[in-house]
């Protein structure tokens, strides 16, 4: 199987691969650009980041490559729109944003001559998403790793997507090597998204120990917790997983008013920053289900060659 070409909007990556943008500075400028270089689209999370941060994540990687950047942005946190007009500000190529859905995302990107990306998780949303202008959508199945959307599998949801709308459609969930990117274009995909992967790439900028419980994870350490954000989290189990299981987690030291709707349970950017910056047992490690089937790190570049041979040995 040869990999297609994918284009969103006026973008034509090399390769039809696009690394998920994960928050709390899990992806930075080093794994964008790197990704970048090697034919796809990287993305930073912005996700956590104030304007300034996101400023100079944009330029550090512009400074790395010449090829196509993007950001992800939860509609969910309440800079929203101050980080999207950031990114525009700083001419991004590509903005992808998910949990939740913004109306007013759209008429930003057309006036700065900028697609938008919608994750959504069902036909409906897909064809609204189009409505509005997207110039393409992620469909994310419930393999994904962090805040989920759906309960559906990514193959339950996809052909259903395919069916209803024209503009390029994303698989996402649990895609993990050549052969799930070559599943997932037998099924209608134009393209995919990974992310999951790509924390077990050497530049990926999250802590050994980050690294380390993706590397030892099992099957049955892969679970759902619940997140402040209102939706479902796929992370690893840890102690501080154990403690959310049983309604004993932390819970908030201060208020960070980062969030539009926030259950207060627990603060979910100080359990996702203390995992990234390594300790792991105070956090979530958020992670996609099939995490356990990667048993190495790898050099982005190796990791691109590695899936297009893959996707290539397949018939």
């Amino acid at each position: 199987m040869q990999l297609p070409q994918l284009k969103i909007g006026n973008l034509l990556p090399r390769l039809p691969i696009i690394q998920g943008g994960m928050a709390l500075r899990v992806s930075t400028a080093s794994l964008a650009a790197a990704v970048a270089n090697a034919g796809g689209i990287g993305v930073i999370g912005a996700t956590g980041m104030e304007s300034d941060e996101l400023r100079e994540e944009i330029r550090l990687a512009r400074g790395q490559t010449d090829g196509i950047i993007g950001v992800n942005i939860m509609f969910a946190i309440r800079n929203f729109a101050t980080l999207v007009r950031t990114a525009l500000e700083e001419k991004i190529d590509v903005i992808f944003s998910g949990a939740g859905f913004s109306r007013d995302i759209f008429g930003w990107g057309r006036e700065a001559g900028v697609p938008v990306v919608s994750i959504v998780s069902s036909g409906k949303l897909a064809a609204i998403a189009e409505k509005y202008g997207a110039a393409a959508v992620v469909a994310e199945g419930t393999e994904a790793g962090g805040h989920l959307g759906t309960n559906r599998s990514i193959c339950e949801i996809l052909p259903e997507i395919r069916k209803r709308v024209k503009i390029p459609v994303i698989a996402a969930g649990g895609i993990v090597d050549g052969f799930g990117v070559a599943r997932m274009l037998k099924l209608g995909a134009d393209g995919v998204q990974m992310a999951t992967r790509f924390v077990l790439s050497k530049e990926c900028a999250v802590a050994d120990a980050f690294k380390e419980m993706y590397l030892r994870a099992r099957p049955e350490d892969v679970l759902v917790v619940e997140s402040p954000v209102g939706m479902p989290g796929r992370a690893l189990r840890n102690k501080f997983v154990d403690k959310l299981m049983h309604g004993t987690q932390p819970g908030p030291e201060r208020c960070r008013n980062c969030l539009k709707a926030c259950s207060n349970k627990y603060c979910i950017m100080d359990a996702l920053e203390n995992s990234r910056t390594g300790e792991v047992d105070e956090g979530l490690v958020f992670c996609g289900q099939n995490v356990f089937k990667i048993k190495e790190i790898l050099s982005v570049k190796e990791i691109f060659q590695r899936i297009v041979r893959e996707v290539q040995s397949v018939s």
